[in-house]
């Protein structure tokens, strides 16, 4: 019913996996992506563009199509795991902008794709982490159909923060110091006591030579986080860089 999805269209698809055992391991009645983005396991990457709207299919799906050699802790995928999928395509549309969503929505499709970064960068695809963090902001920061309560405003800005924070480990893997940096600072707008930006902030700061500034963020994260190790380490590194030469 109604032509396949293009490249850069937007799809919709219910989705229910399972092993081979029969023991389900996804089930998402709205899953939304864009083909081609690395937002979800290839199998779906590759099978939702031959569908039509309202068609439902099953794909088997290798490991190496799913969830790769190591298997997956969240869903719950054991090494080297087939999966069956049956998949209902829902929707297709043009993906200018983004769509407006619930808040309970946004913060799953949020949670999903950040989850996907997290799957990537164990891997050590970085650029595809750094993908799906940046589509995991784009869904929370989304037109919203309705305004969240504090309850879902609260955890809105817990997720974005996680995301900033993935986004700057991303950006360093990549080699991208500024941007990790940038990443960083837009974590600590919205939660100025994040121990772990103002952790990599100032390792950051000190990178460049800017002592007085990463001191700052390191000793506002060492007030925060007294017994950690690795920020006394690197307060410590300051101090010796700043210290004086001895005269003998």
């Amino acid at each position: 019913g109604g032509p396949r999805p293009l490249p850069g269209q937007e799809v919709s698809v219910k989705v229910l996996g399972a092993l081979e055992d029969g023991g389900p391991v996804e089930r998402d009645p709205r899953l939304i992506f864009v083909p081609g983005h690395g937002d979800v396991v290839q199998a779906l990457e590759l099978g939702v563009p031959t569908m039509q709207p309202g068609e439902v299919s099953f794909f088997l799906a290798g490991f190496p199509y799913a969830y790769g050699r190591p298997g997956s802790r969240e869903p719950d995928v054991p090494p080297e795991a087939p999966l069956l999928f049956e998949v209902t395509l829902l929707e297709v549309r043009d993906c200018p902008d983004p769509q407006p969503l619930p808040p309970a929505v946004r913060l799953r499709l949020g949670s999903q794709r950040r989850e996907r970064g997290n799957f990537h960068f164990a891997r050590g695809d970085f650029a595809a982490a750094l993908r799906s963090y940046r589509l995991s902001l784009r869904a929370l920061d989304g037109p919203a159909t309705a305004p969240p309560g504090p309850e879902e405003e609260e955890e809105l800005q817990e997720q974005r923060v996680k995301c900033l924070n993935n986004c700057a480990a991303a950006e360093l893997k990549l080699g991208r110091a500024e941007e990790a940096l940038a990443a960083c600072e837009a974590a600590l707008r919205i939660s100025p006591d994040n121990g772990r930006a103002l952790l990599r902030r100032g390792q950051l700061l000190a990178e460049q030579g800017r002592d007085a500034d990463a001191a700052l963020a390191l000793r506002r994260a060492l007030e925060l986080d007294p017994a950690s190790k690795v920020i006394h380490a690197e307060l410590s590194r300051l101090a010796k860089r700043q210290k004086p030469p001895s005269n003998t």
